[in-house]
């Protein structure tokens, strides 16, 4: 290879780094328009499955997005009304509930003494305070209901998405001047994102309003806002749901004692379980075409980019990268490292019975064919 490839090539490199840098910058900046955009987009990727099966029974588009847009309206505004309702008296209770992990902190510290182990109030209080856990959650709980502010923005959108969706494939044709042009990969992948969200949103909603009835059981506060909790953090692969044990296992410790803890969360981590690694994969019957390694990833890349719905949707984005990585040759390698791991089997290797034969031509050629 000569020195002029070489240093184009590494011109090149730098070149896309410093585009991803400034996409990057691009998207953080943008990040509460594109919050709405990727909302608007994940509502209308489930409105569609409905849409799209009345108009299959001869209901006008308009009549069957009007019909849809209604119950999404409807179901919104209730569970804003009974999640708001939830979170006023969660907010007034955070305090007597972060006093009272306080004093149980504190109540540990003769039996630390007795094993050598001397530290003071404030100490305790700084590195092990079960209230920031308390004011975290409080704050997630805020940061959710303020977003609910945008909803009508986002069902506006949502209205138009739909209604454009038929049409899209026709306008994609006019443009590459071929009405017989057909995007079988294109509509598969686009499929395939619908599926998952509409799966992995009736799973989540089945997951959540388990646990929330577990800890209805247990007699825990506020399961509701656990429960919506448990819903929106299942949508994280691997660790969502042991995230979201932690807060109403904190909360059972403090309001009964270990016994109740512990078993809130068994709860949650049977439930993560059986939906996580036994319903999901059975159900969905797809694969993501992700490595484990970089949904992980995705997960902390997206959440520091876009906050919590970056987060609860890392999965369709990274595919959606994924996809236009894959859909050229400069940057495949680049889909194949997002990808899941490659079988040796897959490898062709040449067979060992191969009787492999060297023509030399000249003094510096060699061809190698196998007989």
């Amino acid at each position: 290879m000569s020195g002029h490839d070489t240093s184009h090539r590494g011109v090149r490199l730098l070149t896309i780094m410093a585009a991803s840098v400034i996409i990057l910058w691009g998207i953080y900046q943008a990040q509460s328009m594109l919050v709405i955009f990727l909302v608007a987009g994940f509502l209308a990727a489930i409105g569609r499955v409905p849409v799209r099966w009345m108009e299959q029974r001869r209901i006008p588009s308009v009549l069957a997005v009007l019909i849809v847009l209604s119950a999404m309206l409807v179901l919104l505004l209730s569970l804003g009304v009974v999640f708001g309702m939830s979170l006023n008296k969660f907010s007034d209770a955070v305090p007597s509930y972060q006093a009272r992990a306080q004093e149980m902190l504190l109540a540990l510290k003769p039996m630390l003494e007795t094993k050598g182990i001397v530290i003071s109030d404030e100490v305790l209080l700084t590195y092990v305070n079960p209230g920031a856990v308390m004011s975290l959650t409080a704050e997630v709980f805020t940061a959710l209901s303020s977003g609910l502010s945008n909803i009508m923005l986002i069902l506006f959108i949502v209205v138009f998405i739909l209604l454009e969706a038929s049409s899209f494939p026709a306008k994609l044709r006019s443009v590459l001047g071929n009405p017989q042009a057909a995007f079988p990969e294109l509509t598969k992948f686009f499929n395939d994102i619908k599926r998952y969200m509409v799966i992995k949103t009736l799973i989540s909603l089945l997951a959540g309003t388990l646990a929330a009835l577990w800890l209805t059981i247990l007699g825990v506060d506020f399961p509701i806002l656990w429960g919506v909790l448990a819903f929106l953090l299942h949508f994280i692969p691997n660790v969502g749901f042991v995230l979201a044990a932690l807060p109403p296992a904190l909360f059972a410790l403090v309001q009964y004692g270990g016994t109740s803890a512990v078993l809130s969360a068994a709860g949650y981590l049977v439930i993560g379980m059986v939906f996580g690694n036994i319903v999901e994969p059975r159900i969905m019957g797809l694969r993501l075409g992700l490595s484990p390694l970089v949904v992980f990833v995705s997960v902390i890349v997206w959440g520091n980019l876009l906050g919590l719905v970056g987060a609860l949707l890392c999965v369709p984005l990274t595919m959606i990268v994924r996809l236009g990585c894959d859909a050229s040759d400069a940057t495949r390698w680049i889909a194949v490292l997002l990808g899941p791991g490659i079988s040796l089997d897959r490898i062709p290797i040449m067979p060992r019975h191969a009787k492999v034969k060297v023509r030399r031509r000249g003094n510096a050629h060699s061809h190698i064919d196998g007989s």
